[in-house]
C-alpha cells in the first residue's frame, strides 16, 4: 500500500482550484456546487451529476447569461437508477459521495475544443504522462476518433471504439443525447487483472480507471428512435475529484487520498485497529465513505427518516453504524468523524465546519434510536441466519428480510451484507412483497381516514367543475391577494350550483350552494390557508359564504345557504370578505413566514417546510428536524419571530421568473410546482418565499406571536403550533388566569407558584411512603390473621380470605409473605375497591413440582366475579368487575384446590 496522502502538491483542494480556475481562464463561468437535493424536479432523489443544476439549459427550457461553465459538484449516488451504495468499500473507485468536476458548453464550443481542453489540463496543467492515457469513443463516432489522433495526438492504437452501453448518452427515452468519449488512465501491468485479455472494454479491473468523460449532445431523439441533428450542440463533462486524486498522490484507492483517509486515520484511533487495504479493511472504508456523504446530506437539509431522501441517509447512517460494530464500536461513534470531515473540504465548503455541531447532533440522535434495537436486532438476524442455513437455504426468507426491517430498522441492504458474511443471499422479491403489503394497509387506512374529512378538504369543490360553466366561457378573477385590495367588490353571477347540479337560481332552503363570480376578492383555500367567508348580496337575496375553494382550474367558487331571497346566474351582486376573519388570517400567515426563517436560523438551514395550516385562531407549521426543541431554543425562535414583529418590517408581495425568485435566495416548498411566473412574499430582508396567500402590509400589524406547543408527529417531523395577534392575546390572557387560579389555590401569589408546588410535592411524598409503611404494618398484621385461619385440604396447608389490602402490588406483596410463612401451601388473596376486583394465587415450589397451578386457581376464581386472568404456576393474578361476588369466589378456593391436587400432574399451568 502507498503511504495515503503521499507527499504531493495535489491535495484535493489544489485539483479542485486548479479545475475551477484553467476553466475559468478559457472562458468559462465559475458556478456554485447546487445542493444535493435537485431543486424543482422531483423525478431525481439526490443530485447525481454536474450536469443536474443545468438540465434545463440543455432542454432550452432556461437561458443563462453564460455560455460556458465551470463546476465542482457535490454528488450523491444511492438509491433509485444511480445507486453505488452495494460497491462502496469492495472497489478502489465507487462512493455514495463524491465530488464531480465538470466543465460545460450551451451551443458554444464542441468536440474539438472539449477534447483539446481535457487534453491541456491532463497533461500540462496536472502533469499526467500522455504515454499512460487512452481514449475510448462511440463505436460510430469517427468525428471523435479522428479529433483524438488530430488534437492530443494519440496513435490509434489508443483510440478505443466502444458500443452504445458504453459510450451513448441519453437524457432519457426522447430528447437530447449522443455520443461520449473517456479519457482512461493506465496504472500499469502491475495493476492488470488475471482475464486473458485485459483491456479497455474487455475487463472492468483496476488497471483502466476511467477519468473524464465529455458528452457530445448531438442529437434530438423523437419515440420513433429517429435522431436529428440539434442546431445547437452542447458539452457536458465530468471527472471524479476522488480519482484523479489518487492518480495524482500515487496511492492505490481512492481511500487513500487526503479526501477520505483522515476518516480511516480518525476511526483507527476510535477503534484501536490498524487499517489494511484487503478485506480487513472494508468496514473502515464503508464508515469512511458513508459518514461523508450523511454529513453533507444533513448539511443539505436531509434529515433520517422512513421516506425518500430521509429513508435512503438513514440506510446510509445505519450501515455504517453496523459496520462499526465489526470493528468493536458499540457505542455511537459516526458523530465524532463529523469534524475530521469538515476539515477535508473546509476550503471549498466551510458551511460544514460552521454547521458541525448541529451535524454531529443529527447523527449522534439517529446512532442512539438505532443502537436501542441494534444488539437485539443483531441477535435476531443471527437467530434467522442460522436457521435458513440448518434448513439448506441458500437465502434468507423475505419475510424474515422483512421482520428485521419492520421491528428493529434494518434497511435491506444491512439484511444483505449480515446474510452476505455467512454465505447467504436475501430473497428481494419476497421483501418486497411483504413491504408492499404494509404499504398497502397503511394507504388504505389513511384512505378510510381521509374519506371522511373529503367534504371539509374541499374536495367536494372538484366535483362541482362539472356543474359550473367552463373557464372560457366564464372567466374569473381574484382580486383580493394584496393587503391593501378592496374586501368588497361588484360582480356578475356566472354561475350556479345546487348540490352537484348546475342551477339557475336558488333560494332560502335550498341546501348548500356553489356560486362562482365574475370577479372576486374571497381567497380559496390553498397552500394550506383557509379560505375566505362572507357574504353575497344581490337585489333579490343574500348567500352566506361559509366557505371558498379552488377548482381545479384556479378560480374560486363560493359555497354557502341562501339565507334571504334568492340569486340568479347573470345577476350584480356585492361580494364582500368578513374583514376581522381575513385580518386574523393574514396575521398567522405572515407569522408563519417568520417563524419558518427563525426556526431556520435558530436550528440550521436543514429546516425545511413540510406542511402548514393558516387559520383565523392559530397557525400550525410543520418541519423537518432531527428531535425535539430544547428550552433555550424554543424561546430563541419565539423572540426572533417578535423582534421582527417589533421591527415593523414591510411585507411587500411581487411577480418574478421562477429563477430570478431562487437566485434571490426564495425559498420554495419541495415538490410543489411552480409556473414560469411566480409570487414572492418578502418581509424585511428577512423573508422571502414562493407564496399565494394573503398577508399584512407590516408585521408591526401581527401584534404578538406566542407559541402554544412543540412535538413529534413522525421520524424527522416536528410541529410548532402557535397564535398571532387577538388570538395570542387571548392565550396569554388564558395563562395568566390559570396561573392565578393555581396561586389562590396554593394560597399565594403568582411568582410563588412554582416554589409552592415543589414543596407540596415533597409534602405528598412524605406522605405517601407514610402510607406505604403504615400498608406494610397493615399487611404484615392481616398476614398474622389469615395464617391463624389457615386450613388443609389434602394434607396442604391453604390460607384463603379478604385482604386488608386492594392494590394489586400491595396483594402480591402481602402474598408473597404469606407464602414464605407457610413454607409449603397455597396462598388465595382478594380485594376490592373502585368497583374492581384483584385477586392473587401463590403456590409454593414443591406443589407446583406436584402440578398444582396458582394460574389454574385464579383463572377459576376470576370467572366468579366476572373478570379473568393468568400467570405462571407460582404466582398467578386476576381481575373481575363483581366485588359483591368476592367471598363467594374466595369460599370455593378450597374446592379449586382440592380439584388441582386430585388431578395433580395432568396438566401445565
Amino acid at each position: 500500500m502507498a503511504q495515503p496522502g503521499a507527499d504531493s502538491r495535489w491535495t484535493g483542494a489544489a485539483i479542485r482550484t486548479t479545475f475551477l480556475d484553467y476553466f475559468a481562464r478559457n472562458g468559462h463561468q465559475v458556478v456554485e456546487s447546487s445542493s444535493l437535493v435537485p431543486a424543482g424536479d422531483p423525478t431525481l432523489l439526490f443530485t447525481n451529476a454536474g450536469m443536474v443544476q443545468f438540465k434545463n439549459v440543455f432542454l432550452g427550457l432556461e437561458a443563462r447569461p453564460y455560455r460556458r461553465a465551470v463546476t465542482a459538484q457535490k454528488c450523491v449516488r444511492a438509491g433509485g437508477k444511480h445507486n453505488d451504495l452495494d460497491s462502496v468499500g469492495r472497489t478502489a473507485r465507487h462512493h455514495t459521495f463524491f465530488e464531480m468536476l465538470g466543465n460545460f458548453s450551451f451551443g458554444d464550443y464542441f468536440k474539438r475544443d472539449a477534447i483539446r481542453f481535457a487534453w491541456e489540463f491532463m497533461t500540462e496543467v496536472l502533469g499526467l504522462e500522455p504515454g499512460r492515457l487512452w481514449a475510448t469513443v462511440y463505436l460510430e463516432d469517427d468525428e471523435a476518433h479522428g479529433l483524438w489522433q488530430e488534437v492530443a495526438g494519440l496513435p490509434p492504437s489508443r483510440v478505443v471504439r466502444l458500443g452504445e452501453k458504453d459510450n451513448f448518452w441519453a437524457m432519457g427515452d426522447t430528447g437530447p443525447c449522443g455520443p461520449c468519449s473517456e479519457l482512461v488512465y493506465d496504472r500499469g501491468e502491475e495493476f492488470r487483472c488475471s482475464a486473458p485479455e485485459c483491456a479497455i472494454g474487455r475487463c472492468d479491473c483496476d488497471r483502466w480507471l476511467e477519468l473524464w468523460n465529455l458528452v457530445f449532445m448531438q442529437y434530438d431523439r423523437d419515440e420513433s428512435g429517429r435522431m436529428t441533428p440539434l442546431p445547437r450542440p452542447s458539452v457536458d463533462t465530468g471527472m471524479g475529484l476522488e480519482r484523479v486524486a489518487s492518480v495524482l498522490q500515487g496511492v492505490d484507492s481512492n481511500f487513500e487520498t487526503d479526501l477520505l483517509w483522515p476518516m480511516i486515520a480518525a476511526l483507527e484511533g476510535l477503534c484501536g485497529r490498524r487499517y489494511s487495504p484487503g478485506k480487513d479493511g472494508f468496514p473502515f472504508r464503508v464508515i469512511a465513505d458513508h459518514v461523508r456523504a450523511c454529513t453533507f446530506l444533513i448539511q443539505d437539509g436531509v434529515v433520517p427518516g422512513n421516506e425518500g431522501r430521509s429513508y435512503v441517509l438513514r440506510r446510509i447512517l445505519r450501515r455504517a453504524a453496523r459496520y462499526g460494530r465489526t470493528l468493536g464500536l458499540d457505542q455511537p461513534f459516526l458523530f465524532q468523524l463529523v469534524p475530521v470531515v469538515a476539515g477535508t473540504v473546509a476550503s471549498a465548503y466551510p458551511e460544514l465546519a460552521e454547521n458541525r455541531e448541529r451535524l454531529a447532533r443529527v447523527i449522534r440522535t439517529e446512532e442512539e434510536r438505532f443502537g436501542r434495537t441494534l444488539g437485539e436486532g443483531m441477535r435476531k438476524a443471527a437467530e434467522l441466519v442460522a436457521r435458513a442455513r440448518e434448513q439448506g437455504r441458500r437465502e434468507l426468507d423475505g419475510r424474515d428480510a422483512f421482520l428485521l426491517y419492520d421491528t428493529y430498522g434494518f434497511p435491506f441492504d444491512l439484511c444483505q451484507d449480515i446474510a452476505e458474511e455467512q454465505g447467504l443471499g436475501v430473497d428481494r422479491a419476497g421483501f418486497e412483497a411483504a413491504l408492499e403489503e404494509q404499504r398497502s394497509r397503511a394507504r388504505s387506512a389513511l384512505e378510510a381516514a381521509w374519506a371522511g374529512a373529503g367534504a371539509a378538504r374541499g374536495e367536494a369543490a372538484g366535483g362541482l367543475a362539472a356543474a359550473l360553466p367552463g373557464p372560457d366561457a366564464a372567466p374569473s378573477r381574484f382580486v383580493g391577494e394584496d393587503s391593501a385590495s378592496p374586501l368588497e367588490v361588484p360582480a356578475q353571477v356566472l354561475g350556479l350550483a345546487v348540490g352537484e347540479a348546475a342551477a339557475g337560481e336558488a333560494g332560502a332552503g335550498t341546501g348548500q350552494v356553489a356560486v362562482l363570480l365574475s370577479v372576486t376578492p374571497f381567497y380559496g383555500e390553498a397552500g394550506g390557508q383557509v379560505g375566505d367567508t362572507g357574504y353575497v348580496a344581490g337585489p333579490e337575496g343574500r348567500l352566506r359564504v361559509t366557505a371558498a375553494h379552488r377548482l381545479p382550474d384556479g378560480r374560486v367558487v363560493h359555497l354557502g345557504q341562501v339565507v334571504e331571497g334568492r340569486l340568479r346566474v347573470g345577476q350584480e351582486v356585492v361580494a364582500r370578505v368578513d374583514r376581522d376573519r381575513r385580518w386574523a388570517v393574514a396575521r398567522h400567515h405572515t407569522a408563519t413566514h417568520l417563524l419558518h426563517q427563525a426556526l431556520r436560523q435558530v436550528l440550521g438551514e436543514h429546516v425545511r417546510q413540510s406542511g402548514s395550516l393558516v387559520a383565523p385562531d392559530r397557525l400550525r407549521f410543520d418541519f423537518t428536524h432531527f428531535g425535539p426543541l430544547e428550552e433555550g431554543e424554543l424561546l430563541a425562535v419565539e423572540d426572533a419571530v417578535n423582534a421582527r414583529v417589533l421591527e415593523d418590517l414591510e411585507v411587500r408581495a411581487y411577480e418574478a421568473s421562477l429563477e430570478e425568485a431562487r437566485a434571490q435566495g426564495a425559498m420554495a416548498l419541495f415538490g410543489e410546482k411552480y409556473g414560469e411566473r411566480v409570487r414572492v412574499v418578502q418581509v424585511g430582508e428577512f423573508s422571502r418565499e414562493l407564496c399565494g396567500g394573503t398577508h399584512v402590509g407590516r408585521t408591526g400589524q401581527i401584534g404578538l406571536v406566542f407559541i402554544l406547543s412543540e412535538g413529534g408527529i413522525g421520524a424527522g417531523l416536528r410541529r410548532i403550533e402557535a397564535a398571532a395577534g387577538l388570538e395570542a392575546l387571548r392565550e396569554a390572557r388564558a395563562a395568566r388566569d390559570l396561573l392565578g387560579r393555581a396561586a389562590a389555590l396554593l394560597r399565594t401569589e403568582p411568582p410563588s407558584v412554582a416554589s409552592k408546588v415543589e414543596e407540596a410535592l415533597a409534602q405528598a411524598r412524605g406522605l405517601e411512603r407514610q402510607v406505604e409503611e403504615l400498608r406494610g404494618r397493615l399487611a404484615r398484621f392481616g398476614a398474622e390473621e389469615l395464617l391463624a385461619q389457615a386450613r388443609e385440604v389434602s394434607g396442604v396447608r391453604l390460607v384463603a380470605g379478604r385482604a386488608p389490602v386492594a392494590e394489586m402490588e400491595a396483594l402480591r406483596s402481602m402474598c408473597d409473605l404469606l407464602r414464605d410463612r407457610l413454607g409449603s401451601g397455597v396462598v388465595v388473596l382478594g380485594g376490592a375497591a373502585g368497583g374492581r376486583v384483584s385477586l392473587v394465587a401463590a403456590v409454593t415450589r414443591d406443589l407446583v413440582a406436584r402440578g398444582v397451578s396458582a394460574s389454574r386457581l385464579v383463572a377459576r376464581l376470576a370467572r366468579v366475579v366476572g373478570g379473568g386472568g393468568g400467570g405462571r404456576p407460582e404466582l398467578a393474578q386476576a381481575g373481575g368487575r363483581d366485588p359483591s361476588r368476592l367471598d363467594e369466589a374466595l369460599a370455593q378456593a378450597a374446592d379449586a384446590l382440592a380439584e388441582e391436587l386430585g388431578g395433580a400432574g395432568g396438566g401445565k399451568g
